[in-house]
């Protein structure tokens, strides 16, 4: 049995991961589907923003000096392309902090050079605050199948936060405590408490939500929040190397602003059990890998693209099931068909 798909690269190698989600978009425009529509400004999208607006460098520099000057005051989030854990990430609101970095990095913004590629994307600089601080959503989904595409939440995600009071001041800019989630930044803060590792589960977000917002604009929320793995999802699929004997479970990163909006931040290929500072957590991550292998197994799923039983499943929830979905469509549209046919006879 085989773990990884072939090429997970292509959801999470973060520039792989913005190409694919903008060559989906293209390719429903072109179909006329209408969850393409655009929205008001160029390159906006009514149903499918939810990823920041991204650029990789080198190659699409020119293109990202024509649209940071549109806004000059805007900050963006530099990120190392095939990096992880929050390593060489850096923010920066003036171009000339970019030009700088290139000088001293002896990579100049040059496309006929070879070398580590990044993604910059526009920084959420509104982003949700819980105590003054910023936090991102760590949620788990696991997938059996591309073709058909077959994806499951693990219920039991958390919130991840900043050990820093979130401050978008210039003086702040280069505090990381203040503005990066991971737990392998925070860990060395002053103020990281590795008790309980900066978290707060799902759920008790939920709650949280309820309470201060509504009932109502929380599962709106929720549901948005699956709506971005989903489509993220069929985005990649057309070009995943789709194997029967394959399965995975990807960690995905979401910031909510303060308009209760979800970003898709990124998507990790492993559970990264070594970067755990806490036992919740570390019993969190095996209680991934065991609930669903032994659910398979003990409801007789040994083929992996098939659907277990929600008894099985135990913690993990249907997000899609294409197969499902598209027999359900077939049973309506017999049932619709059968229905006109006996009316033509009364």
């Amino acid at each position: 049995m085989i773990n990884h798909f072939p090429n997970h690269y292509e959801l999470t190698r973060k520039d792989l991961l913005v190409k694919n989600i903008k060559r989906y978009r293209k390719d429903l425009e072109r179909e006329g589907n209408p969850l393409a529509e655009r929205a008001d400004g160029p390159g906006k999208y009514l149903y499918l923003d939810f990823i920041p607006v991204t650029f990789v460098l080198p190659a699409d520099y020119n293109m990202f000096v024509e649209e940071y000057r549109k806004s000059p005051q805007s900050t963006w989030i530099m990120k190392p392309c095939g990096k992880s854990q929050g390593a060489g990430i850096f923010l920066i609101n003036k171009l000339s902090k970019l030009k700088k970095w290139s000088r001293e990095a002896k990579t100049p913004f040059n496309p006929n050079l070879t070398k580590e590629s990044y993604v910059i994307s526009r920084y959420i600089d509104n982003p949700l605050l819980i105590g003054s601080k910023k936090f991102d959503l760590r949620l788990y989904v696991l997938i059996t199948s591309f073709r058909p595409l077959k994806a499951y939440l693990f219920k039991l995600g958390f919130c991840r936060f900043c050990t820093v009071k979130y401050d978008t001041s210039v003086q702040e800019l280069d505090n990381m405590y203040v503005h990066l989630t991971n737990v392998s930044v925070q860990k060395h803060g002053d103020e990281y408490n590795s008790k309980h590792g900066g978290k707060l589960s799902v759920q008790n977000l939920r709650l949280y939500l309820e309470s201060t917002r509504g009932k109502t604009v929380t599962e709106k929320l929720f549901a948005n929040i699956s709506w971005c793995i989903v489509h993220s999802l069929k985005a990649v699929a057309p070009v995943m190397a789709n194997d029967r004997h394959c399965f995975e479970c990807y960690g995905y990163d979401i910031i909510i602003d303060n308009k209760l909006k979800p970003w898709l931040i990124e998507a990790r290929e492993r559970l990264a059990i070594s970067d755990i500072h806490d036992s919740e957590r570390q019993d969190l991550k095996v209680q991934i890998n065991r609930q669903y292998l032994i659910g398979c197994f003990a409801s007789g799923c040994v083929k992996w693209n098939k659907s277990p039983s929600p008894e099985a499943l135990g913690n993990f929830e249907l997000l899609l099931d294409e197969e499902l979905a598209a027999q359900d469509e077939r049973e309506s549209s017999s049932n619709k068909y059968r229905g006109s046919s006996l009316n033509k006879w009364k």
